[in-house]
Order: structure tokens, then C-alpha cells, then sequence
């Protein structure tokens, strides 16, 4: 309502009360007007009531929900769904043109309003994490690995003479299978154990660019985030050689803008030397759905470029959600989450401390990862002779004990598993090394942990391995195939000793035993 409706309303209510409704609406209007003045993250989330009024206004402004709406186009943003168009606040023309994600939508100025300020609320938050010096980013609607595609390909474009990627190992496929997806050649950097951790071999990195020449490599790909026994890369030092050689650097920063610790990593290696551009998860540092990344850097021109390179128009459903997000949380809300963050990792460092005290393991030190911590299972080995279980079976046993007990997110690493991406054969699997040491597991404190999940994580994790070296009974099955075989036999075996043949009976008996055995498995 306008202020002559504000006036109108006074001769059907007294003056006063209406004037007390003007000061509240005009109260959320202001909270609107600083975002599109100062284009800056709230100190205070908003409520929901707001955020939802603000929405709505955007998604008047979008065509397909003009009054007078006349379309006649092959995209008219149309619902046959009630439930979607309410999912998605009737915008649905998404965000970009043909031509340029970073473009305005004619059709879509609200959808391409939220786009702007989404960005400009991501670019607050890298800078609030310790990238001070960012000269911008964007929003896709892909995760991380094709949003590391996009980036290749258009570092590829500016080097057309070029093929490889210089990639420091890390076992998790959609790291590697983005260059293989841009259609280039990675060139593997293994990595070398220091300690408990494995570090970037910088050793091998300059030598594989001094024997393939600048002009031929595309980038050198780094990771920040990453489990543990890995650490971050070495980037400062890759930024150095990048810079010297004159070779893009391309740093997978997946779940690290939750922390402080790895984003100074970034902010020193493109001060010491060469960062082109890094990219982030939404779902893992803004607890939203799985759908989207954030690619930053400090070069304008090249950003504009990735943008550029993105063909069509693009989902508006993920930057809502991150928009949605920040505006609940305010700079406070996400500093609280960072914070708690922080704590949880202590905490879940001491507890796991403790249970790997009383099974004769260790926590491995592994200080440069400031996310992930890792736990030997040598103990597991140790009656291996008599079990007449070979060592690899009675560690991966592990890994599916704890997923039966609704533990997830734990990796289990025998370091002996083998596996072949795309004709590229990795020993030890898992381990982002060919021969580490001995096995372990690792867990994760990131953005959202509660001190519950630890505690759950803990117990469980106590109970699983007693199960494993029998100082429990009965036995402990170890897949859902396993449970569900072990229910049947009890249940037909209490029908045989109670001389009932009856079928339903049976079938009641083998259903509450399975309930029965997930309910304990859970325990």
C-alpha cells in the first residue's frame, strides 16, 4: 500500500491505527531499500515474513505475473502445477540470457534482480571468510565439478595450444572426472606423506612444467578442502610457480569457505602469486540443497568470461535458495555457524581421541586440515591370523557396521583398494596416495554439526568396533543383504520349534524380527 492508500484507509479505521500498520510496513521496506542501496549482507536476518513480502515483489515484476500478461513465446514461465509455481514464487523464467548467464532477463527482472544481489551477498561472505581482495563472483545452478568444467574450458579457450592439467591427487571422482569431461589430459601429482600428512609435491609440480612448457598446460588444478590424512594443498607455493611459469591456477575450494583457516590460504597465495579462480559448494558452506556453486577470483574480466562461456539461460531455483538463506541468517547468524563450527571440530577431536585411546589407536596429526579428522584401525588387524578374515575384509566391515547404525559421511580407508577412472588406474584408492601406512576413518566437522551428531557418531563408532573384534554377541551383520537373510532364518526357526506352519505367521515373525534388528542396529 502507497501512502494515498494509507489515507483512504483512515475514513474506515481510526487514524491511529492505521498510522502504527504504516510504521510496521514501512519498517520492512526500509530493511529492502538499504539491500538495493548499500548491496551489502544485513548484520541481522531477516524473518520469514519479510523475506517472503520481498519475493512476492520480485515475482511481480516478472512477466508471467503481470496483470495484463499476453505471451505468445516458446518460455513463458507457465505452472501446470499449483505446488511448483508456489515452490518457486511464481518465477520461472530463470536467470540470464542465450548469450550470457550474467545478463539481464527482459522477461525475468525480478528473477534477475534476486541474481544480483544473491551475488553481491556471496561476494560479502568470501570477503567476510578472509578473501578481502575478491574482485567478484557469480552463481551457477551446478555443482562443484561442472562448475570446475566450466572454468577449464574457458581457460582452455585463452590457450588453444594447450591440453594438460596439472592435478594434485585427491580421491574423490568428481575432482578428477572434470578434466576428463573438459576433454583435456591430466598430468597425476602424487602426493608425499609428511608426517601423518600428505602434502603437495612441489618438487614434481615444477618439474612437470618445466618439461611441458607453459604453452601446453592449461592450468594447475589445487584443492583446499579435502579428508583427511590429506591436507590442503600447498597453495602459496603452487601460486609462486604458476606465477613464474605464466600458467593459470585453478584452486577446487569445494566445502573451505566455511573456514577462515583455508580461505587466508587463498588470500596469501594470489597476493605471493598466481590465483585465477576458485570455486565453492552452496549445499556444503550454506546448508541449502545440492544444486549449485559459487566461482570467484581476482580478475573481473575472466569471470565475465566463465559467464560468458555458460550456454543459455540458467535455474533460479538455487540462487533463491541461497538468497533465502543469507537473508535468514544475516553476517551474525552465519558467524555463529562459523563459530560453532570451530567448536565442534574440538569437540569431535577429543571425543574420537578417546575412543581411539581405548581401542590402541591413534588421531593421526594432520594440523593443516582444519575440516577433516582421521583415525587409525590397525587394531583390526591384530587377530586377523585367527579370525581367518583377511585384513582389508575386517576394515571395510567397518564402513558398512556404521552405515547400518545410520552413521553417515564417515569414510572408511583400507588404503589397499584399487579403482580404474576412465582407463586412469589409483592404487590405494581412498588414501589419495598409492601406499599409505596403515587404514583409518575419517569424519568431518563442517557448518550445521551438532554436538549430537558427535556424541551418536562416538557411541556407535565405540560399539561397531567392539562388535568387530567379538567382544559383544550375538553376531553383527554387515549389509542390509545380511540382515534381512538373518531374519528370516530366526523367524523360521522359532515357527519349526512352535510347530506352526502358517505362512502369515511367518511372514509377521520374519517383518517384526527385521524391525527388531534395525531398531538394535541403531543402538
Amino acid at each position: 500500500m502507497n501512502n494515498q492508500s494509507f489515507s483512504l484507509a483512515e475514513r474506515l479505521i481510526p487514524a491511529t491505527y492505521i498510522q502504527q500498520a504504516s510504521a510496521s510496513i514501512r519498517a520492512r521496506e526500509n530493511l529492502v531499500k538499504n539491500l538495493l542501496e548499500q548491496r551489502k549482507w544485513p548484520e541481522d536476518g531477516w524473518d520469514e515474513t519479510t523475506i517472503e513480502i520481498f519475493l512476492a515483489d520480485l515475482a511481480q515484476m516478472d512477466s508471467n505475473n503481470f496483470p495484463a500478461s499476453c505471451g505468445v513465446g516458446e518460455r513463458e514461465a507457465r505452472f501446470a502445477s499449483s505446488i511448483v509455481a508456489r515452490r518457486h514464487y511464481r518465477m520461472g523464467h530463470g536467470i540470464g540470457r542465450s548469450g550470457d548467464i550474467g545478463e539481464v532477463q527482459p522477461k525475468a527482472v525480478g528473477s534477475s534482480l534476486l541474481i544480483k544481489l544473491a551475488n553481491a551477498l556471496l561476494l560479502d561472505t568470501i570477503r567476510l571468510m578472509g578473501v578481502n581482495n575478491s574482485a567478484g563472483c557469480f552463481m551457477v545452478p551446478m555443482a562443484t565439478g561442472m562448475s570446475l568444467v566450466l572454468c577449464l574450458l574457458t581457460l582452455k579457450q585463452e590457450r588453444p595450444g594447450a591440453k594438460f592439467v596439472l592435478w594434485s591427487r585427491i580421491d574423490q571422482k568428481a575432482c578428477f572426472k572434470c578434466i576428463l569431461t573438459a576433454g583435456l589430459q591430466p598430468i597425476i601429482i602424487e602426493t608425499i606423506l609428511n608426517g601423518d600428512e600428505l602434502r603437495t609435491d612441489l618438487v614434481n609440480m615444477e618439474a612437470q612444467m618445466a618439461t611441458l612448457g607453459s604453452d601446453n598446460i592449461v592450468c594447475a588444478l589445487t584443492t583446499t578442502s579435502c579428508f583427511a590424512p590429506r591436507a590442503a594443498d600447498s597453495l602459496e607455493q603452487v601460486a609462486v610457480l604458476c606465477n613464474r611459469y605464466n600458467i593459470p591456477h585453478l584452486v577446487n575450494n569445494a566445502y573451505g569457505l566455511q573456514s577462515s583457516r583455508i580461505m587466508h590460504l587463498i588470500q596469501e597465495a594470489a597476493r605471493k602469486g598466481r590465483v585465477d579462480a576458485f570455486v565453492q559448494s552452496t549445499d556444503r558452506n550454506f546448508l541449502v540443497p545440492v544444486g549449485g556453486s559459487v566461482i570467484s577470483g581476482f580478475d573481473k574480466g575472466l569471470l565475465e568470461r566463465i559467464a560468458k562461456s555458460y550456454p543459455g539461460r540458467a535455474s533460479a531455483s538455487p540462487p533463491m535458495d541461497v538468497f533465502i538463506t543469507l537473508l535468514s541468517l544475516g553476517v551474525n547468524g552465519y558467524r555463529n555457524l562459523i563459530t560453532q563450527r570451530k567448536e565442534m571440530y574440538k569437540y569431535l577431536k577429543e571425543e574420537l581421541s578417546k575412543v581411539a585411546s581405548k581401542h590402541g589407536e591413534k588421531i593421526l596429526d594432520t594440523k593443516s586440515n582444519p575440516i577433516s579428522i582421521a583415525m587409525t584401525l590397525n587394531s583390526l588387524n591384530t587377530n586377523a591370523s585367527t579370525s581367518g578374515v583377511n585384513d582389508n575384509k575386517r576394515v571395510t566391515m567397518l564402513g558398512s557396521m556404521l552405515f547400518l547404525r545410520c552413521v553417515s559421511g564417515s569414510r572408511v580407508v583400507s588404503t589397499v583398494e584399487q579403482k580404474e577412472l576412465s582407463g586412469y588406474k589409483f592404487e590405494g584408492w581412498g588414501a589419495h596416495t598409492s601406499n599409505y601406512p596403515q587404514p583409518y576413518l575419517t569424519a568431518a566437522a563442517t557448518v550445521g554439526i551438532q554436538k549430537s551428531d558427535v556424541d551418536l557418531f562416538v557411541e556407535r563408532l565405540d560399539k561397531a568396533i567392539n562388535k568387530l573384534k567379538g567382544k559383544s554377541t550375538p553376531a553383527t551383520p554387515t549389509s542390509v543383504e545380511e540382515l534381512a537373510s538373518m531374519s528370516g532364518r530366526r523367524s523360521a526357526a522359532r515357527s519349526t520349534i512352535n510347530g506352526d506352519s502358517s505362512t502369515n505367521d511367518q511372514a509377521s515373525s520374519a517383518s517384526n524380527s527385521l524391525a527388531s534388528s534395525k531398531d538394535s542396529l541403531r543402538k
